[in-house]
C-alpha cells in the first residue's frame, strides 16, 4: 500500500539535470506520502537549474558551500529524514551517516564496485570498457561502499565522449530512481553487498587519465580514447590534453574522427590513422 513511510522529510542535494528531474518527481509524490521536501546545492554550477525549479514548485532551497556548515545543518535534523544525493560531491562524514534518524542514498555513475570515486565516465572510456552503468546505493562511512539498491547498464559506444556518456548515465539514473523510490521510502528495498576487495582502486577528483598527456608514438586508438575521456564540452572539468611535437610542448585545441580522404596537409593539425577508413584529426597549438 502506497503512502506508508517512516520519513517525515526528504532532502535532495545536488545540481544539474538529474537533480532537476528528481526534484520534479519527488515533488509530484509528496502529497501521496506527506513528507516535507527541501533542496540543497553544495557546489555552485553554472548550468544548475535547481534554484529555479524550487522557486517554481515552492520548495525551500539553500545553497551551502561550506562543508562544516552543511554538516552542522544535517546534524540539526531531529525528524526521520531521507537524504537523496543526486549529483553531489559532498562526502557525508561518519557522524552523519551513523545518525539513526538519517538515511542517505547516493547516485554513482558507474557499476559499483567498479570505478568508485570521481569522474567515472572518463575512466570507463579511457580504459576501453564496452559497458558501464549507474548505481543507487546506501551511503556508509566508506566512499561508495554502501549496499546496492538498484543498478542499470548501458553500452559504451566506440566514439562516445565523456560528456555524452555522463548525460546517458544521468538519464538511466533517473529511471532507476523512479523504480526504487517507493521501496526506499517504505524501507523495503532489497539490497546487495558490493563484495569489493579492500585494496580496490579509488579514483580521486584531482586525477586525470594518463595525466592528460600522450606520446606521439602511442597507438592512435589509445590517443582517441584519452581525448574522449577528457572531453566534457563546455564544462571544462579537465584541462586540454598535451603532447610533444618536434620537441615542443603542444596543447590539443579540438579533435574529431574524419573520413580517410580528409586533407592531411594543414598547419597545426595532426592526422593519425584510425583503422582502415578513418583518421583522427587533431588541431593543436604550441605552448
Amino acid at each position: 500500500m502506497k503512502g506508508d513511510t517512516v520519513f517525515q522529510k526528504v532532502v535532495i542535494i545536488g545540481y544539474g539535470k538529474i537533480t532537476g528531474e528528481i526534484i520534479t518527481y519527488v515533488t509530484e509524490r509528496r502529497k501521496e506520502y506527506g513528507y516535507q521536501l527541501e533542496v540543497i546545492e553544495h557546489e555552485v554550477h553554472s548550468f544548475s537549474i535547481t534554484e529555479k525549479l524550487c522557486m517554481e514548485y515552492g520548495i525551500p532551497f539553500a545553497r551551502i558551500e561550506d562543508k562544516k556548515e552543511l554538516t552542522a545543518y544535517f546534524d540539526s535534523f531531529s525528524e526521520r529524514t531521507l537524504i537523496v544525493s543526486a549529483s553531489n560531491n559532498f562526502l557525508f562524514p561518519k557522524k552523519l551517516v551513523e545518525k539513526e534518524n538519517l538515511t542517505i542514498i547516493n547516485f554513482h555513475n558507474a557499476l559499483l564496485p567498479a570505478y568508485p570515486g570521481r569522474n567515472a565516465p572518463s575512466w570507463v572510456i579511457f580504459m576501453g570498457e564496452k559497458e558501464t552503468g549507474i548505481t543507487w546505493h546506501y551511503v556508509t562511512a566508506g566512499v561508495d561502499e554502501g549496499n546496492i539498491i538498484i543498478q542499470k547498464r548501458c553500452a559504451v559506444d566506440a566514439d562516445v565522449k565523456a560528456y555524452e556518456l555522463a548525460e546517458r548515465l544521468m538519464a538511466i539514473a533517473c529511471e532507476a530512481f523512479i523504480e526504487c523510490f517507493d521501496a526506499v521510502l517504505k524501507e523495503q528495498a532489497e539490497t546487495k553487498e558490493q563484495g569489493f576487495d579492500a585494496g580496490r582502486r579509488m579514483y580521486r577528483s584531482y586525477e586525470v587519465p594518463a595525466d592528460g598527456f600522450f606520446e606521439m608514438a602511442e597507438e592512435p586508438e589509445h590517443i582517441y580514447r584519452l581525448l574522449r575521456s577528457l572531453d566534457y564540452g563546455k564544462n571544462g572539468i579537465f584541462p586540454p590534453a598535451q603532447t610533444v611535437i618536434d620537441g615542443k610542448r603542444a596543447e590539443v585545441l579540438r579533435y574529431r574522427k574524419v573520413g580517410g580522404s580528409d586533407n592531411r596537409q594543414a598547419d597545426s593539425f595532426l592526422f593519425l590513422p584510425l583503422g582502415a577508413d578513418a583518421l583522427l584529426k587533431i588541431k593543436y597549438r604550441l605552448l
